[in-house]
Order: C-alpha cells, then structure tokens, then sequence
C-alpha cells in the first residue's frame, strides 16, 4: 500500500466518490469516522465497529495526552494495538478541546498554555507538541494544529486567529516532516479557518496550498452557527482547496447535515452524535430520529428502523429496547449504539452508490423528504 493516495472514482456534480489508499487499509469516501475520543468508540467493540462499515476512526489527541498519556501508549505499542483497531486512525490536534474543555488558557504564538480539566495541571499545545503527540500515538492522519475562535468574534479577530493557524500549520508541517519515520508512512492534513468569511477562506486556502498538505480540513464550522449557514460557507469553500485532495468537515454531523455537505464536495466527517445519542437512548432512522424513552414504544414490536440491514433490528424490538434504556441496563446503550453507527455507515454507502449512478440529487431529495417529515 502506498503511503497516502487519493483516487477521485466518480464525480455528481460537486459531490465525488473516491478511496484514500494508505498502509492500513483502504477508507471508502464520502466517508464517516466514529469517534473513538479516549482509544474506544463508547459502548461499541472495535470489531463491531468495523462490521458496521468504518474503515477508519478519530482519536482524540487532547485526551490520550492527558490520559494515559501518548508516552503511555507508546511504551505499549502505539494507538492500533492499545485499543485493537488495525486499521487507519485519524487524530484531531487537540486544539478544539484545549480551547472549549480548559481553564485558564493563555494563548501566545508559542501555543495555548491550559490546565487540565482533569486534575488542574498545566500544559502547553503547541504545533510542535501537538504533532510528537500524534507521533507517539502512530496516528494514520495527523490534523495541523490551529485556533479556533467563535463566528460570533469581529472579523479583525477571526482574521488574526486565521493568519496565525497558518503559521501554525507551517510549524506543523515542519514538526511532522521531522519526525521522519512517522512522516515515511502518515499524513498530514492542513485545516482551513476563516469563519463564515469569504475572504478570509480564501486566504486561509492559499496559505495551506502554498505549505502542501495530504488532505484539507474546512475548519471552524459545526460550531452552532446553524445549518443555514454552514451550508452557505460549504457552498464555497470546497471549491477553494485542492481539488485533487481529499476534504474533511470536522465534527459534522447530523444525517441531513452529511447529505447536504457530501452534494458540497465534502469527502470525510467525523462526529460524537451516533454514539451520543445511543448512550441516551435517541434512535436514527430513514423517517427521522426517534427517542426509544417515549411510553410509545412500551409494546412496540418493530424493529427500529425497518429498513436498516443491522443486527439490532435484525434481532430485537423497539420494546425490548425501550425497556432497556428505561431501565438503564448497559445492554440498551450498547444496542442503541451499535444501531446508530451501522445507520451512519449505510448512509454513506448509499451515498457513495448514488455518486457513482449519477443520481445523488434524487436520493438526496428523498432522504430529506423521508427524515424530515416529521
């Protein structure tokens, strides 16, 4: 397997169906990431994860650095093993969570000086520090450290913070390049910033092409700006990155929200929702979500999703996993789950097919009109 390659197989519109080749495996785009914050994907094996359509997962550099530690991980063989993936790992760069999770931060050009939510230590993320901890964890796809600002900031704000996560992806590709032998067999994507500015997309787009990145992350939205919006960003700034490489929107999303960005030119996505929501008992399904709490369901004998190809509804009733969540027995969370990630990866696939068929913007149409009916 080469290093990094990606192949664009089919193009529908701005939509495309492609495969990223790297030494762990093959990753199918559009594609969807679980999200495996500390070294698990919550209530779900890695096994099962994978029989749901995964062929990749996020790690989450923030955490693992503050527990176990990456040093930790290392010294037992890196990420894959410590937690039983073998296949491609995505880690994001800890700089959301170091800006939203702790107090006391104090950011500089050197970095973000933060305590630990945990126990109150203090730290400090630089892109340096960012890329040796990805490094030591053996990530697939290291993300550039950058800094992220509200869309509410003034525009003088949103352009500093902008101006300086490129300087910041430069460290953080000169950090990653060092690293020789990780660099031999990863790659790096950069993150574009800008906010809901045009133009300072487009300056942020330039600055990373002129640095040269694997794969490009639009950055900064999913941040409760509204679907509205981010769609009316996504209307452009897709276009504004290297065609030839694959884009990756961070932390979206919801169903509705993948459709319409996948129909923008957005070829990867990562979120918490599928498994979030199946730890408090939220359903997805082609006619909408549904909460499984509800009296409703006490002597509902459907499966939850009648259409759904999984072993949950291939197995158990809306009743028994009422009774379940109600209860609080683990057994609910973990079917709940398992549940929402094979809905996840089978939107994709359906997505990927209608790319391939030249007709996403039927499918896309009906699978609007279906979960949104209510």
């Amino acid at each position: 397997m080469p290093r990094f390659q990606f192949t664009i197989h089919a193009t529908d519109g701005k939509a495309r169906r492609g495969t990223i080749a790297m030494q762990r495996g093959e990753i199918r785009t559009p594609a969807f990431m679980p999200v495996g914050t500390a070294a698990t994907v919550k209530a779900v094996k890695p096994q099962d994860v994978r029989a749901s359509g995964a062929d990749i997962l996020l790690g989450n550099t923030y955490h693992l650095m503050l527990r176990p530690t990456a040093e930790r991980v290392a010294r037992l063989g890196g990420l894959h093993k410590f937690m039983g993936w073998d296949r491609p790992i995505l880690t994001d760069s800890g700089g959301y969570q170091v800006m939203s999770l702790s107090e006391l931060t104090k950011r500089s050009e050197e970095g973000v000086a933060f305590a630990s939510h945990l126990d109150g230590s203090r730290h400090m993320m630089s892109p340096e520090r960012s890329m040796e901890i990805q490094r030591l964890l053996g990530s697939d796809i290291v993300m550039a450290f950058d800094e992220l600002v509200p869309t509410t900031s003034t525009r003088e704000v949103q352009a500093k913070a902008m101006e300086r996560s490129m300087r910041w992806a430069k460290r953080s590709r000169a950090g990653f390049d060092s690293g020789e032998e990780h660099a031999a067999r990863a790659a790096l994507f950069g993150i574009q910033q800008g906010a809901l500015d045009e133009g300072l997309r487009k300056a942020s787009a330039d600055a990373l092409k002129d640095i040269g990145f694997d794969g490009y992350a639009v950055g900064g939205l999913a941040v409760g700006e509204g679907q509205e919006a981010m769609f009316g960003v996504l209307d452009y700034a897709p276009g504004q990155l290297d065609e030839t490489k694959p884009r990756y929107l961070m932390g979206v999303g919801k169903p509705d929200d993948i459709v319409g960005a996948v129909e923008r030119g957005i070829d990867m996505f990562d979120c918490v929702l599928p498994t979030r929501s199946g730890r408090t008992g939220q359903a997805f399904t082609r006619a909408g979500p549904i909460n499984i709490r509800n009296a409703k369901f006490a002597e509902d004998q459907d499966p939850l999703d009648p259409a759904c190809p999984c072993p949950v509804c291939g197995t158990w009733s809306r009743a028994y996993l009422h009774h379940l969540v109600r209860a609080g027995e683990i057994l609910g969370a973990m079917l709940m789950t398992e549940h929402n990630l094979w809905f996840y990866q089978t939107l994709m696939a359906d997505l990927r097919a209608a790319i391939e068929e030249q007709r996403l913007t039927a499918f896309a149409n009906d699978f609007r009109a279906k979960y949104q009916a209510k």
